[in-house]
């Protein structure tokens, strides 16, 4: 297999996204860039990723991708594949955060942040599947969090829609093995990207008239999360370090962050966990998990 990968990034207008593209093409890997509206709000981006590429002479391309949106996503899907070939390597990083006491957060709200932070994946890990099987290899990397495993209050529909990521990302990692495919998960800690600015804020305000002190949270909590940010570069290098990892040897979770809350701590022994309920369900890594012998050796 080429060393060298084909890799597609959605969100990858500002932050994570665009700093692993950028940092994955000048390794030498094929990138396509994906964003929403690129006539539009992302104009600017997508142009400024582009002269990067012809400067420095990458193989880094801007795609048109909204991940709320099946023929969107097919659409990229299919470009990518059709112009490089092959796809080895999704990375579903688009998201954003929604700040706010949960009963704040009206329905139209929770519907978009679980679309976009969790169906998104959903979405884009349908599309670009049956390419990997047919090519009997590839990565679904998941960009989580450290609040797919912890609980932050005022930030409970974000939680939410990453817990359900980490959650169906690990369904792949034993489904999807046997046929070798890898899905792994990274649950970043705070570093400082246009996230914070993109933050939407729950909006049914009248609700919480009651909560008191309770209203003081979001405040604090984002002060804090703003004031620990760390070098975002330590992420986009860890992506790198992972997808250039040898097939077989990627781990199922990586926790990349400036500081530890204890997320490494919930992982191993959620690991042993569900150790126990395999084996109590008559399944091991070693049978119904295991990698067939013949996959990737084309």
């Amino acid at each position: 297999m080429d060393s060298k990968q084909v890799v597609l990034i959605t969100g990858s207008s500002t932050g994570f996204g665009r700093m692993i593209a950028e940092t994955l093409a000048r390794r030498g890997h094929t990138v396509f860039a994906t964003m929403r509206d690129l006539e539009g709000r992302n104009a600017k981006n997508a142009a400024e990723i582009r002269a990067v590429a012809e400067r420095e002479g990458l193989s880094l391309q801007v795609l048109e991708l909204d991940v709320t949106h099946d023929d969107s996503v097919e659409r990229a899907i299919q470009t990518a594949a059709a112009r490089a070939g092959r796809v080895d390597v999704a990375i579903n990083n688009a998201g954003y955060g929604l700040i706010g006491l949960a009963e704040e957060a009206t329905i139209e709200q929770a519907l978009q942040i679980m679309d976009t932070n969790f169906l998104g994946s959903v979405r884009v890990n349908r599309a670009v599947l049956p390419y990997m099987r047919r090519q009997q290899r590839g990565l679904l990397l998941h960009i989580s969090s450290g609040a797919g495993r912890l609980v932050i209050p005022t930030f409970g529909f974000y939680c939410a829609s990453k817990f359900a990521l980490e959650a169906l990302a690990e369904a792949y990692h034993y489904e999807l093995a046997p046929q070798g495919i890898e899905s792994s998960i990274v649950e970043p800690g705070t570093y400082q990207t246009a996230v914070f600015g993109n933050i939407v804020r729950a909006s049914d305000r009248a609700r919480t008239e009651t909560y008191g002190v309770a209203n003081e949270i979001a405040g604090k909590i984002n002060g804090a999360l703003t004031k620990s940010a760390g070098n975002p570069q330590e992420l986009a290098d860890a992506v790198l370090r992972i997808v250039e990892t040898p097939v077989g040897q990627r781990k199922l979770r990586y926790r990349v962050s400036p500081a530890n809350l204890g997320v490494d701590d919930i992982n191993a022994l959620c690991e042993q966990v569900q150790a126990r309920m395999f084996e109590a369900f008559g399944i091991t890594a070693n049978t119904a998990f295991a990698r067939r012998d013949t996959v990737g050796m084309s």
